[in-house]
Parts: C-alpha cells; sequence; structure tokens
C-alpha cells in the first residue's frame, strides 16, 4: 500500500494519538476526528487534517482506522444511522482497532459488504508504550487478501501483526490476551505486595523476577509504575472491565466457565467503585493497601 493512500483515524485518545502520530510520521497523509477536537490538537500541529464528523471525514479516506472506548461507540460510527459505512467510497478499508464483539465485527462486515467496501477487525495489545514506539501486537481478522493489502500501514503501528483468520477472529484472539493479563495483573499486584510488606526492598526483586520464570510484560512495564505510585493509564480500568465482559460473554456462548477472569473482572470493578475507572489497570494494587 502506497504512502500516497489516505487514512481515516476515529479516536485520538491515549492509544489513538500516538497511532495517528505514527502514521503521519511514516508519510500517510491522515485525517482525523475525535469527540474532543482539543485530544487531536497536536496531530492538526504536525499535519493532520481535522474533519468535523465521521461521515464527512470517511469521504477523503481510502483506509479508515477507528480506536473508540465501546463497543457501543463502535456500532454507532458504523451501523448508526449517520454511519461511515452510508458515506464512504467504494473500496474503502475499513479498520476497528477497538477491542470489540466479535459478532459486532462479522456484523460491520457484512453491511461494508453491501457498499463494496471491506472491513478488517485488528484490535491491539502494548498499551500506550506499544502505540508511542510502533511496537503493537495486532491481532487481525478478516479477508486474507485485503490484510495483505494493509499490512504495510499495520507495520508502522506494530511489530508483531498477525493474520488471525476470518472476520471476528481478530477480536476472539484480543479476548485471549485479555484473559491472560487478568490473572497475570493479580500476580504481580500481589508479588509486588508481598514483597513491601516483607521488608524487601520491591526494586530489587523485581530485578530478580522478571526475567525468571514469573517474567511477563505487566510485570517489567507496569511492576516500575506501581513502585513509584503512578497509576496514570496506559490502559483504563473501565475499559479493561469492558473487555472481560465481553470476554466472559463470549465463553459462556461457548459453553466456558473462565474462574479467574470472572474473580478478575469483581476486583476491577470493586476498584471502579472506589473511583479508579480511569486510572491505568495497574492501578489494581490500590485493593491490596
Amino acid at each position: 500500500m502506497k504512502k500516497d493512500v489516505s487514512i481515516g483515524f476515529i479516536g485520538t485518545g491515549v492509544m489513538g494519538k500516538s497511532m495517528a502520530r505514527n502514521l503521519l510520521h511514516a508519510g500517510y497523509p491522515v485525517h482525523v476526528f475525535s469527540r474532543t477536537k482539543s485530544k487531536a490538537e497536536e496531530l492538526l500541529n504536525e499535519g493532520a487534517t481535522w474533519h468535523d464528523a465521521p461521515d464527512e471525514l470517511v469521504m477523503h479516506c481510502d483506509v479508515l482506522i477507528s480506536m473508540v472506548g465501546y463497543p457501543k461507540d463502535v456500532e454507532q460510527i458504523y451501523l448508526g444511522s449517520n454511519g461511515i459505512l452510508q458515506s464512504a467510497k467504494p473500496e474503502t478499508v475499513f479498520i476497528d482497532m477497538t477491542t470489540s464483539s466479535p459478532m459486532l465485527a462479522k456484523e460491520i462486515e457484512a453491511e461494508a459488504k453491501k457498499h463494496d467496501c471491506y472491513s478488517l477487525d485488528a484490535p491491539v495489545s502494548g498499551g500506550d508504550i506499544g502505540a508511542r514506539d510502533g511496537k503493537l501486537s495486532i491481532m487481525v481478522g478478516g479477508d486474507a487478501d485485503i490484510f495483505e493489502r494493509v499490512q504495510p500501514m499495520l507495520a508502522v503501528l506494530g511489530t508483531n501483526v498477525v493474520h488471525q483468520g476470518e472476520s471476528g477472529a481478530g477480536q476472539h484472539t484480543k479476548m485471549s490476551n485479555q484473559i491472560a493479563i487478568a490473572s497475570t495483573m493479580m500476580g504481580a499486584c500481589e508479588a509486588i505486595k508481598y514483597a513491601e510488606r516483607s521488608g524487601l526492598d520491591p526494586n530489587t526483586v523485581l530485578k530478580s523476577i522478571e526475567s525468571g520464570s514469573a517474567g511477563s510484560w505487566s510485570l517489567s512495564n507496569l511492576g516500575p509504575r506501581i513502585i513509584q505510585e503512578n497509576y496514570e493509564p496506559g490502559f483504563y480500568v473501565k475499559h479493561f472491565i469492558k473487555d472481560m465482559g465481553i470476554a466472559i460473554q463470549s465463553a459462556e456462548e461457548m459453553g466456558l466457565k473462565l474462574y479467574g477472569l470472572e474473580l478478575a473482572k469483581a476486583l476491577y470493578s470493586d476498584l471502579a467503585n472506589k473511583g479508579e475507572e480511569n486510572s491505568g489497570t495497574h492501578a489494581l494494587f490500590k485493593l491490596y493497601e
């Protein structure tokens, strides 16, 4: 895919802003829309083009990426009364990178086909650091030929870009990712709290355990933030609760009970009720204080 291809980007929050910036720096023309224009000001100063509404933005794009908060936002953007599919040029490729419902991904693909367009579901993992550094893991569902067409563009955003299968497969893969993270985050918080309570320096404990069999991305990247009491979001608690809800519902539809995930969701719901819904997921540590 050549860099004269125009890219639309909807959603310039913690993750989306860095992702759109990386596309700009790679030489792609980028058109942006966000519900709060001030969140896009930095991108506009760097050369992005602003549009006042998604259905206006999409008219100028060959590829449109969405990175928003909730499945309801995704549904409104694509399938609402003023949904972008109705205003798109034929052959437009839509890439929803929001963590959303596998079933919704299938609905969007079916609707896109009615308008002679294409749709991929491509949720990501790697948090704010991965988005900033262009080192996200990107899990893609949808037509393999369309994936190959946009793969060079996705390679600007991530270093681990994998086509997982048909529409919805990217979202199912992200659910597997979130299931693994949920229990890992509980373990990281409990390990650091145990180290503190036993009188150890958690920084030196972290040096010993992060490179061994207990090592994980959460321990290495979020462990230091916990120790520094820096709970700024790389990924919001409220969005993680949303993801866990999707995973539990999808698992129930397959007749699968996820004991660890249900416990993690209960803990995170308690954390949100204590006023921490806009903190980073590592703020789970506060429950152990």
